[in-house]
């Protein structure tokens, strides 16, 4: 190129050009000029395909851009100067890179944003540098068309449309989409604009995700296991670039419509002493739109399981029989094992509520005497009985009570027994009560003999009329047969309990016919009939279902329950008044201290829909009552244990009043926050008082029993019937029985006398009380009494030195609880050598004070004191003695001042050492003062002119 425009210079030079000669003839031939050299436009292709990456201002074109011109290689006409883009605020420009090559550039003049423009499209063309250096007579290309696309960058993230998305599904279902998320992304390009991926974050789901955002369930969804689920999800671009956050999505799970009870609560809690609780307060049935014509509701409360059936007072038969007011004379076959009643110690307890269970090889033998042997042609047999069914085709008897020769013979006189099922009465007159056939055995067949459930059963005998009755209803047997009577002979009966005995007819006598079952509240009541009204009482539940306000239950709502209120059937025809009706229905149990435990509560429904029989099936309700446990009672007996009566009270026709101020305390501890709630101090325990019955009070004679010619343990019966109370005497004790307050055994025990009709060789008598409440459940404490004889000799004697351990009358006595059983023993009366050394500490002091002219007389009448008391076989100990004369007490008057003074304190002294006795034994007491004061009036004058000094004194 070079080398040709110096091939045209020489040329140029020849023709003129450049002359400076001429003048306007020089421009004329310039142009001519100028349009013989610049006979070209510069040439460039039609169409160019540029690509510019956003956020750059390099655009690579195809072709490139480049510009060719004809006129080269002539200076100027065959150069490109410049590159025009026609079209409005592009932001491309066009720079040449080489004039005389025509090499251009196409560049952004400022960023280029894809997501504003994708595309650009405009017109292009070259410009030669004209004829000179002016650029004067320049040629333009051809329009040529330039195609530019924006070339995307991945600089924006996928956003979700929703921030959250929400859905219902139904349990038990699997959904192809449950809903379907979606995310957009601002980018322009197809690689970077579109979602190629969704993923769920949250782990361990029962759900998925496809590339389309569609979520659905993976199994099958429970209500009961969960009722909603959330999750994240995020997306991702076809970049791979994930979204900037996660939405949730919230899948709620419905449960599906199943008729049923909805809104009760399995467990229920009752707090002993409560009251009514209702049982499900907020309990509606839910039927699915379905139409009902009448609704039958079932409520049960199941206490099989609860000692005999259902929560029953636990007293002992012999209390319960008084409250329900039953008459006297029953006798209980089954007691509770103790010194009197021992012929159930053998026997398996099944609890502590004395329920007795027998394996089939043990009996009890009723001791004699305890039943007579002539029941009368009226008795009551009363029983609580648990049985099954016994093992085999074929069992055999299973006695229950029986009356059979003790010995040689093996006759049955009365027994009551189980065969396959069947409760049989046996009953044989003697021959001198009948001398007929007559019926003998009477037969009841019931499922409830075999059902292993507790029944009561009352045999009321008014011969030949037998009848039974079962938790309160009546039935007569199915089978009577009859037989002769028995006849006549000496041989002695045994009265048995759980098997019968076979005296006769076998090597050895021995127990057979066991029972297999549990037995518990065993009567015979001799001579009369029981009333129904004291069965039913003696059935009675203290637990059991309520209505609380019956009067709201609504109108076409009719109930009804059995006779142990454990059932309770209602029937309706609108399910609003239903649910009303069973929200009302509560537990109740009256007893202070009910056993704690689980009572099963079944609800069961019966729907009836119109033109049909059945046709909604509606679960049962299985929930349980919780009773807790009752607060324990502490049964404290307080008061005197040790006191000292003179022989001659014991000898009385009162005797000696045991228990005069003892006092019987129920408390119950209750732990109480500190006031401060911040402070940290731990939680202090207070002892609260509390109310309740007692049911028995034993008082047991300790260190031998009594012997009956001499002494006796003696109460009015009417202090006992006019508190509805019992007593049993024995040489072994006094047992008060019945169910009452506290307060009525305090009186009872009040008037508790001993007397002893031979007091001279009884040194002390001790006693034990010891009382229960629901049958030995809570039993006190075990008080101790001592009571000391005081014989004739040391009366006499205690009347001379009452004086010495009295205070004077200014000080104050105080007395500390604990000390006062040391205080009494303290109090005891000196011994004989004692009394003795006084009566001779007062003679000395009459010498001391007659002068010095009467010390020989007063000295030998001491020795001749000191000579006889070693006579008796005394020893005195008079080192500690301090004697002191008050020579100012001389001239008063004898029995003046002292005496009055030392007449109160001795009446001081003895009230402190009888500890609070009985008006009876003060009276008594006040009299052998008097005695006292006579016989010693003699050394009355002498006494008052001294003054004792004890302190050293060692008793």
């Amino acid at each position: 190129m070079l080398s040709g425009r110096l091939y045209w210079v020489p040329l140029l030079l020849a023709l003129g050009v450049g002359s400076g000669s001429g003048g306007g003839g020089d421009s004329r031939q310039r142009r001519l000029f100028a349009a013989k050299v610049n006979k070209h436009k510069p040439w460039i292709e039609t169409s160019y395909h540029g690509v510019i990456t956003e956020n750059n201002d390099t655009v690579i074109l195809d072709p490139p851009l480049v510009a060719l011109d004809k006129d080269a290689p002539v200076p100027f006409a065959g150069e490109i100067c410049a590159f025009k883009i026609h079209g409005q605020e592009l932001p491309f420009e066009a720079v040449v890179l080489n004039k005389t090559s025509g090499e251009g550039r196409l560049r952004a003049k400022s960023p280029i944003d894809c997501e504003l423009q994708k595309e650009y499209t405009f017109i292009i063309q070259a410009y030669d540098c004209g004829a000179g250096p002016r650029e004067t007579a320049w040629k333009k290309s051809h329009k040529a068309v330039v195609h530019i696309q924006v070339k995307d960058v991945n600089e924006f993230a996928p956003t979700f449309k929703e921030p959250a998305y929400k859905a219902v599904v139904t349990e038990g279902k699997i959904y192809d989409s449950i809903l379907q998320v979606e995310a957009v992304d601002e980018d322009c390009s197809p690689q970077y604009s579109q979602i190629c991926n969704y993923e769920i974050v949250t782990t361990d789901v029962p759900f998925a995700i496809d590339r389309n955002g569609n979520i659905r369930n993976t199994e099958k969804l429970s209500y009961d296991k969960q009722h909603q689920y959330e999750i994240l999800v995020t997306a991702y671009d076809c970049g791979q670039k994930p979204a900037a956050q996660d939405t949730l999505v919230q899948v709620d799970v419905k449960p599906v419509c199943k008729p049923g009870w909805q809104d009760w609560t399995k467990r229920i809690e009752y707090q002993p002493g409560s009251g009514s609780m209702a049982l499900f307060p907020s309990i509606h049935l839910e039927m699915c739109d379905g139409a009902v014509s009448s609704l039958q509701i079932i409520a049960e409360l199941q206490t099989n399981y609860i000692g005999k059936g259902c929560d029953r007072e636990t007293y002992s038969e012999k209390s319960l029989q008084k409250l329900c007011g039953a008459s006297s004379g029953i006798i209980d076959l089954l007691p509770s094992p103790s010194a009197a009643t021992n012929w159930t110690a053998g026997l398996l307890v099944d609890s502590s509520e004395m329920i007795f269970k027998f394996d089939g090889r043990q009996g009890a033998k009723i001791p004699d005497g305890i039943v007579p042997k002539n029941l009368t042609d009226q008795f009551t047999i009363t029983m609580w009985m648990k049985h099954g069914p016994s093992p085999g085709v074929r069992a055999e008897k299973e006695t229950i009570l029986c009356n059979s020769d003790k010995t040689e013979m093996n006759r049955h006189h009365y027994a009551l027994y189980v065969h396959n099922c069947r409760l049989v009465f046996l009953l044989r007159k003697d021959f001198d009560q009948a001398d007929t056939f007559r019926p003998a055995e009477f037969h009841w067949k019931l499922d409830q003999i075999c059902d292993k459930e507790w029944h009561y059963y009352v045999i009321n005998v008014e011969f030949p009329v037998v009848t039974l009755y079962m938790d309160g209803a009546t039935y007569e047997p199915y089978l009577v047969t009859n037989d002769w009577p028995i006849h006549p002979s000496h041989i002695a009966m045994q009265l048995t309990v759980g098997a019968c005995w076979q005296g006769g007819e076998v090597t050895k006598p021995r127990f057979a016919q066991f029972f297999h079952g549990s037995l518990a509240s065993l009567t015979i009541r001799p001579g009369k009939m029981e009333s129904q009204k004291v069965m039913s009482c003696l059935q009675a539940c203290k637990e059991g279902l309520d209505i609380n306000s019956l009067e709201s239950l609504g109108q076409g709502i009719k109930y009804h329950f059995n006779p142990s209120q454990s059932i309770l059937v209602m029937e309706g025809d609108d399910i609003g008044n239903i649910n009303r009706a069973l929200q009302k229905v509560s537990y109740i149990n009256s007893r202070q201290f009910p056993t704690a435990g689980v009572r099963r509560l079944k609800v069961s429904s019966k729907v009836q829909c119109f033109g049909e029989d059945v046709c909604i099936s509606i679960p049962e309700v299985d929930a349980y009552v919780m009773v807790l446990q009752a607060i324990e009672p502490r049964i404290t007996l307080r008061g005197t244990d040790h006191f000292w009566r003179p022989a001659a009270q014991f000898e009385s026709a009162r005797g000696v009043t045991l228990f005069p101020d003892i006092k019987i305390v129920s408390t119950f501890a209750k732990t109480e926050a500190p006031g401060d709630v911040k402070t940290t101090a731990p939680k202090s325990e207070v002892l609260e008082e509390m109310l309740h019955n007692l049911d028995f009070c034993d008082i047991l004679v300790i260190g031998g029993d009594l012997d009956p010619r001499q002494e006796c343990l003696e109460l009015n019966h009417s202090e006992l019937h006019q508190r509805h109370l019992d007593a049993t005497n024995s040489t072994a004790g006094y047992s008060i029985y019945g169910v009452g307050s506290m307060s009525r055994y305090e009186q009872v025990l009040h008037h508790i006398r001993y007397r002893n009709w031979r007091p001279a060789s009884l040194e002390a008598r001790r006693f034990r009380i010891k009382c229960s409440e629901l049958n030995g459940r809570y039993t006190s404490n075990e008080f101790n009494l001592e009571v000391s004889v005081l014989h004739e000799d040391r009366v006499s004697d205690k009347e001379h030195v009452n004086h010495l351990i009295v205070q004077p009358p200014f000080l104050q006595s105080v007395h500390h609880p604990e000390s006062r059983s040391s205080i009494r023993r303290s109090s005891v009366v000196p011994s004989i050598a004692t009394v003795v050394i006084i009566i001779s500490v007062c003679m000395l002091v009459f010498v001391v004070a007659m002068g010095v002219y009467r010390v020989r007389i007063a000295h030998q009448h001491f020795i001749q004191e000191t000579e006889a008391a070693k006579e008796s076989e005394m020893d005195w100990d008079d080192s500690a003695l301090t004697i002191t004369v008050n020579p100012m007490e001389k001239h008063e008057g004898p029995g003046h001042g002292e005496d009055e003074t030392e007449g109160e304190e001795e009446e001081e002294a003895e009230e402190d050492m009888s500890s609070s006795s009985g008006s009876d034994d003060s009276e008594e007491e006040e009299e052998e003062e008097g005695m006292g004061r006579g016989r010693h009036g003699q050394n009355g004058a002498r006494q008052a002119q001294l003054e004792w000094d004890d302190s050293t004194l060692p008793y």
